[in-house]
């Protein structure tokens, strides 16, 4: 694996786990009563940005290390699975 798949590869991974990690504790305009004029009540108040960054970068980083260990020290191969024998040479 080249340095710049690994960047590529923990960039797919961090966005993944930001984009699962946004909808994650939002309170909605609606729930707490305070409508901003000109925003939906579905608006989150506070999003709490900077934290939420934080855990999706540790997170990440924990899902990248085992990823890039198993495709360096090759624990699983593309032949493992190709069940169809249809990506070999």
């Amino acid at each position: 694996m080249t340095i710049s798949a690994a960047f590529v590869l923990l960039a797919v991974i961090w966005f993944l786990t930001l984009f699962i990690m946004l909808p994650l504790n939002i309170k909605t305009q609606k729930e707490l009563g305070k409508t901003e004029h000109g925003t939906p009540s579905s608006a989150p108040t506070n999003p709490n940005l900077k934290r939420k960054i934080f855990w999706t970068t540790v997170i990440a980083t924990m899902i990248w290390v085992p990823v890039c260990l198993i495709i360096i020290l090759e624990i699983v191969t593309i032949s493992d699975i190709d069940f169809y024998n249809k990506l070999r040479g």
